[in-house]
């Protein structure tokens, strides 16, 4: 077996020592990679005992380490904007380092879930209703909504949700009688000049309080409720029953009963649109590898703990290929399964604190302790005696 030289005490980094090469261009990564090589393997009990590692090892550990902590804090940063950032055009961030970029937070999500609720309301969304008409027929009440529509060239069975049944009775303003018409107590042309001349037979009358109309026409509504069959409809499992029950006379004046209705399918295939080049998971959101020299001291001193227990790690794993190594007239028992057991509670330890510390700095966290800052200030305050002042 060659002789495999191991840690000799120092090191000199040279870009594309790293495996990923992610920070090797970075001054201040380059500095801190000898550094931490020196500063783990003394660590590890070197000179005091030969460390199994090579530079390249120590390289590597700290490569590592620095990835795992912007992973953190960059996943941690889309938990946070992930409702913000999702639908926006990743183009947009060819310019932009958003590893850089305070996320401002924004209804966009949030509208877009209102435009469903506006399409089953009819006020917007980006489902169609369409409009279609049932012809009447006298003396028939129900009529099978899936007949019309299959007869309609509508397809897909069950396709078919009903929106709105135009089936109002004549509106009251039709119905409205002015009482001053003609009386010359009016004034002329005046519902001409509101727009409503088409509403109404007068064609002049007193401006009476709107309150007046309104009891006129809710007196028209209810005495047509009361004295006469009201329009109305049902519709169960898409059968429609109309009342009241059409009759030839009727039929004559009004031969159709006209609906708006939307199709399942299309709102199902509303659902999917094209995300072609926008963030639509937590996946393809554009953050990068942290710019290392812009890591803090606490960062970096989070990274230098993970990386040594990477490299305890690594050197426990070194060591157990060889349990014991015989000596004359004895043995050495190495200690890997300690380095790794210890390696990997530091290591568990330490993103559970990292963990935890961006839980305590997150938006809401953040909010609740300005929250009680404030509540703790009031109470401060309201200690103070109030001067009284005699004029």
């Amino acid at each position: 077996m060659a002789n495999i030289p191991i840690w000799p005490g120092s090191s000199s980094f040279f870009p594309g020592n790293t495996p990923f090469g992610f920070y090797d261009n970075d001054v201040q990564f380059q500095t801190d990679a000898d550094k931490f090589s020196v500063f783990a393997s003394r660590r590890l009990g070197y000179p005091i005992v030969e460390i199994e590692l090579q530079d390249l090892n120590f390289y590597a550990a700290i490569e590592q380490a620095v990835t795992v902590y912007g992973n953190e804090v960059y996943a941690y940063q889309i938990k946070e904007n992930f409702l913000a950032l999702e639908g926006a055009n990743t183009s947009s961030f060819d310019t932009i380092d958003v590893n850089d970029q305070n996320v401002t937070p924004n209804l966009s999500r949030i509208i877009a879930l209102s435009q469903e609720y506006g399409a089953e309301a009819g006020t917007g969304g980006n489902v169609t209703w369409h409009t279609g008409s049932i012809a009447l027929t006298a003396s028939v009440q129900d009529y099978n909504l899936d007949t019309w529509a299959s007869q309609s060239g509508i397809t897909a069975s069950g396709d078919l949700e009903i929106k709105r049944v135009f089936y109002e009775s004549t509106p009251a303003i039709v119905k409205f009688f002015d009482p001053y018409v003609g009386s010359g107590e009016g004034v002329m042309n005046l519902m001409d000049n509101f727009g409503w001349g088409n509403y109404s037979p007068a064609i002049n009358f007193v401006l009476m309080p709107i309150n007046y109309d309104m009891q006129i026409i809710q007196q028209i509504e209810l005495n047509d409720m009361v004295r006469r069959s009201n329009y109305s409809f049902e519709v169960q499992n898409n059968n429609l029953r109309i009342f009241p029950i059409p009759t030839s006379d009727s039929v004559q004046y009004v031969n159709s009963l006209y609906i708006q209705y939307a199709l399942k399918s299309e709102r199902y295939a509303a659902q999917f649109q094209d995300a072609t080049g926008k963030i639509t998971n937590v996946g393809n959101v554009p953050y990068q590898n942290p710019n290392y020299t812009r890591i803090n001291s606490v960062g970096r001193s989070w990274i230098f703990e993970y990386a040594l227990a990477l490299c305890k790690e690594m050197l426990g794993y070194i060591r157990g290929k060889y349990d014991t190594i015989p000596i004359p007239g004895a043995e050495v028992q190495l200690n890997e399964a300690d380095l790794i057991a210890s390696a990997n509670s530091e290591k568990d330890k330490l993103i559970e604190n990292l963990r935890t510390y961006l839980d305590a700095t997150s938006r809401d966290k953040l909010l609740e302790r300005q929250s009680l800052e404030g509540d703790y200030k009031q109470k401060e305050l309201s200690k103070v005696p109030f001067p009284i002042y005699i004029g």
